[in-house]
């Protein structure tokens, strides 16, 4: 038996084609406005699923940048105190072998004195340097000056660690135990460059044959010690501004190679988009015009009969 086309099945035949038409022009139209192929996850489920992968690991990435970020910023900090210390240590070298020649009076002496007591003291500020409102150098205790007159040079910080994360289970420590340089001043005894300076002030300011003789038969060697010493410490921060800088050019590279594949799974091809958003156009508008021609023929039909 055959069956009776009616009017109501042409109707609906035609405005199901018509939405069809409709579904597939406001999703062209969709990624066109957004750039992206994948606007809900039933756009494309498995797209969908890898862009959430792929978002996540680069927001872990950028996470581990900005702790190389900051870890190069407070080892920067580090370096650049510890050079001027460097710098202010070879100078007081420089006085107490002048001093040790024995040719200066005592005057002079006390004048050589006097530069090392703010040299010393300028080597102080250095290491109670601060990145961020935190001292560098007072180990976990970042809120506390390491080196004060008010404490008599006791070191006030600790020996704990300060670490970054800059990649999966990769941490880097980014400080650097300058106490174990310059100790806790003449008090503590403990052959620091602290105590070293202290005692060669000292020797400075009595200017006896005795203290010219320390001089240069124990304070010029401790003073070298105290300086091996240092150059150790920044040794240990140029080989953590070595690993930053590596382990920042890698993360970019990551960064960079998903990046791109994110944009490979859910960018739209914007030329290939704009042709079909053309084509879909023009079919869109050719089926109005055809759903309105057969539904008015099957009208006229229907009041013919």
């Amino acid at each position: 038996m055959v069956g009776r086309i009616t009017t109501q099945m042409t109707s609906n035949q035609v405005l199901q084609n018509i939405n069809s038409l409709q579904d597939q022009l406001d999703t062209t139209e969709e990624q066109l406005s957004t750039g992206k192929t994948i606007n809900q996850p039933s756009d494309n489920p498995y797209g969908a699923s890898l862009a959430v992968q792929l978002n996540t690991t680069l927001s872990g990435l950028s996470d581990y940048n900005n702790n190389i970020t900051d870890g190069t910023a407070w080892t920067s900090a580090a370096s650049t105190a510890l050079e001027n210390i460097q710098s202010m240590v070879q100078r007081v070298q420089s006085l107490v072998t002048e001093a040790a020649n024995g040719t200066n009076s005592a005057t002079d002496l006390s004048s050589i004195g006097d530069e090392v007591t703010q040299l010393t003291e300028s080597i102080k500020q250095a290491a109670n340097t601060q990145y961020n409102g935190q001292y560098i150098f007072s180990g976990t205790a970042t809120q506390t000056a390491p080196y004060s007159d008010a404490t008599g040079d006791v070191y006030q910080g600790n020996t704990g660690t300060i670490s970054r994360e800059i990649g999966p289970n990769s941490e880097v420590q980014v400080n650097a135990n300058l106490s174990s340089v310059l100790g806790s001043g003449e008090s503590a005894n403990d052959g620091g460059l602290l105590d070293t300076l202290d005692q060669i002030s000292a020797d400075l300011q009595g200017g006896t044959t005795a203290d010219v003789a320390d001089l240069s038969n124990n304070q010029l060697t401790n003073l070298s010690t105290n300086l091996n010493s240092l150059e150790g410490v920044q040794a240990n921060i140029g080989a953590t501004q070595n690993r930053l800088t590596q382990a920042s050019t890698t993360i970019q590279s990551l960064q960079t190679s998903d990046t791109t594949a994110l944009s490979n799974d859910e960018d739209a091809n914007m030329a290939a988009t704009y042709t079909n958003y053309s084509n879909e156009s023009a079919a869109f508008e050719a089926a109005l015009k055809a759903g309105a021609d057969i539904v008015q023929s099957s009208l006229m039909d229907f009041l013919s009969n």
